[in-house]
């Protein structure tokens, strides 16, 4: 019996050194990939705010990193909030099916006048990198989660949906209302010149403005805006969080029906002018014909000359 008891002890010794062992190798991986886990980079097109997580520290942030980083320990069990580092820009358009996508969207003004006018035009920005602004940026918005277009609530750094859902709610308002606020200023004639075709009778046109002039009114608008946004941006967010904000107004669109009616008036002017043309050009013919028949009767001999020559 003790033998066999000896024997048994043998056999079982080993199996419990190897389930020993592959315990500690189980442990020792996880240690290894929490360790691991403790490091992190950036690309370089995003730069890193981190915030403490591990279950003895405080939620603070630990550090920022920048652009194309090295690898960095960061503590076990850290937040790393990844914001975009490059230059953003926000399309405004007046095609529906552009507008699905991230960072594009439509926008509608009325004119002075009282036209809706279509926008298409796209604003650049960036993120300000300074470590002490972006530190304070995290705490103020990376902490707070922000409604996107399907109706999720996000934060800024969970990639280009979240960021979307911050602009949308934070940015795009200030945008809406600068533009609102310039363009307003303008009659529909002033930024498109075809509009005075609606505006004017037919029968006593007036002079339209000119692509020149409408150029201009477009440069005006784009200086006022370049300078209001950024001030008006930051009195809103709290601070400098977005810089280099320069708005590029490149078409102001007509609603179709409206469009339809300036085209309409278009051909119906290209008539009056033809027919103009056809007046002033039978009063000429007629005119000429009294001309000549004065000649012949001060020159009956001037008749029969032109009478032989095929001229009359």
């Amino acid at each position: 019996m003790s033998r066999l008891s000896n024997a048994t002890r043998a056999l079982v010794r080993p199996r419990r050194n190897k389930v020993v062992l592959i315990v500690l190798l189980v442990v020792a991986l996880i240690a290894s990939f929490t360790v691991l886990g403790g490091y992190t980079s950036t690309s370089g097109g995003e730069a890193a705010v981190v915030r403490n997580g591990g279950p003895f520290d405080d939620n603070r942030v630990r550090v920022v990193l920048d652009p194309s980083s090295r690898r960095t320990w960061i503590g076990i069990g850290s937040q790393v909030h990844r914001y975009p580092a490059q230059q953003r820009f926000f399309t405004i358009t007046t095609d529906a099916k552009r507008a699905s996508t991230l960072g594009v969207d439509t926008l509608t003004i009325s004119s002075n006048d009282g036209v809706s006018l279509g926008i298409e035009g796209t604003l650049y920005f960036s993120l300000n990198r300074d470590h002490r602004v972006l530190r304070d940026f995290d705490d103020r918005y990376g902490t707070r989660r922000f409604r996107g277009q399907d109706n999720e609530m996000r934060y800024p750094w969970a990639g280009e949906d979240g960021w979307t859902a911050f602009f949308g709610q934070a940015v795009r308002p200030v945008i809406d209302n600068s533009l609102r606020t310039q363009i307003s200023g303008f009659r529909c004639a002033d930024l498109v010149p075809s509009c005075a075709f609606m505006q004017q009778d037919p029968t006593k046109p007036r002079g339209l403005i000119t692509n020149e002039e409408s150029k201009a009114n477009f440069t005006r608008i784009q200086e006022a805006i370049n300078t209001s946004l950024t001030g008006d941006i930051e009195r809103t967010l709290g601070a400098p969080y977005l810089t280099g904000f320069r708005f590029t107004l490149t078409r102001i669109t007509l609603p179709p029906e409206i469009q339809k009616a300036i085209n309409e008036g278009q051909a119906a002017m290209a008539q009056l002018y033809k027919a103009q043309a056809d007046v002033r050009r039978a009063q000429a013919l007629a005119a000429a014909d009294k001309a000549r028949q004065e000649g012949y009767r001060a020159c009956p001999v001037c008749a029969e000359i032109d009478k032989r020559n095929g001229q009359r």
